[in-house]
């Protein structure tokens, strides 16, 4: 039986109704494990910042879409967070950097809320490679077809003359990526392998702590006079000192606790005691940044004594900021872990 082009149009549009609609379900993943619409569910995970990123991701067992949102709300503004506290010590242009850490976070408030209410998994070029990399997900990021979706799709379209398809295909089954446990991992990894890294970690440690506490006088600009002597110019102030015990203590800890993990071969004690040295590490670091014991002015160069101090604060502030970020991840990571 001819079928008129009205029916012909109708045919196709309920086709591509059904495709739609079976690519949303494996977008958003059913039904979210708080009661809410998953679209609403991820919207709310980017409302508070990393705040209900976190609380989303701890009450959120199921659905792997708002988990993906909750997860990277939890890196990207927890890292923009510890990145905007830090950049506001740095000197004259402090308040400028810190503002535009602002502006950037509003940008992405607004984008990532208004994505994740669309449906999509959209994913941002760091944070959301580190949410994929903790929370795999078997659908492609930004809510897109599959290759499969669009040679459905295009089988069920009509010819140039509004026809009915040219071909029908049934839809495909889901795929779904499966991570492997990370405690298996851990344990298929050998404990040779871990051990040697705890003791290079250790040996490691040392040789900061006899460096810092005895050699830090060093640490400064050698300048070579016209008779060929060598003029030692320290770079390090008087405040080093009152800075030194934080580290020490660090070090200190870090050694006894791969001491630990030597003696003591477990996932669960070796994600608490990485999270736990990272933590230690920010406090030490942001010390270092709010004490500041560098003395510049010692080099002869008037533009690098200028530039220095700048230096050396970027790059403690970008430590800081990776540690930081590095703690949230493996701690939803490990967190992610032990619910399994």
């Amino acid at each position: 039986m001819q079928l008129s082009p009205e029916e012909r149009r109708r045919i196709y549009e309920e086709e591509k109704a059904r495709i739609e609609a079976e690519r949303e379900q494996r977008v958003t993943g059913g039904a979210s494990t708080t009661g809410l619409e998953p679209r609403i569910a991820a919207l709310l995970c980017y409302l508070g910042g990393w705040i209900t990123g976190i609380i989303f991701l701890v009450i959120e067992q199921e659905n792997k879409f708002v988990r993906f949102h909750a997860l990277q709300s939890t890196v990207t503004f927890g890292a923009l967070t510890v990145a905007g506290a830090l950049l506001g010590r740095i000197p004259f242009a402090g308040s400028f950097l810190g503002a535009i850490i602002g502006i950037l976070a509003i940008v992405l408030w607004i984008l990532l809320m208004v994505k994740a209410h669309q449906g999509e998994l959209y994913r941002l070029p760091v944070a959301g490679q580190v949410a994929e990399g903790v929370l795999p997900v078997g659908w492609r990021a930004g809510g897109g077809e599959t290759g499969e979706e669009q040679e459905t799709a295009e089988s069920t379209s009509p010819d140039a003359d509004g026809g009915p398809p040219a071909a029908s295909s049934t839809a495909t089954s889901d795929k779904t990526e499966k991570a492997g446990r990370p405690t298996e991992d851990y344990y298929a990894s050998g404990r040779g392998a871990r051990v040697a890294a705890y003791s290079f970690a250790i040996v490691f440690d040392v040789a900061l702590l006899v460096f810092f506490s005895f050699f830090h006088r060093y640490i400064a600009w050698y300048h070579v006079g016209p008779g060929g002597g060598v003029t030692r110019l320290p770079l390090l102030t008087g405040d080093y000192l009152t800075w030194l015990p934080l580290l020490i203590a660090a070090l200190v800890i870090s050694i006894a606790a791969y001491i630990v993990l030597i003696a003591y071969d477990r996932y669960w004690l070796r994600e608490i005691v990485e999270i736990t040295l990272m933590v230690i590490g920010i406090v030490v670091v942001a010390n270092l940044v709010a004490i500041f014991p560098f003395d510049f002015s010692v080099i002869p160069n008037a533009t690098v004594a200028d530039v220095m101090p700048v230096l050396v604060t970027v790059a403690l502030i970008i430590t800081a900021v990776g540690l930081g970020v590095g703690v949230l991840v493996r701690f939803v990571k490990f967190m992610v872990t032990m619910a399994q």
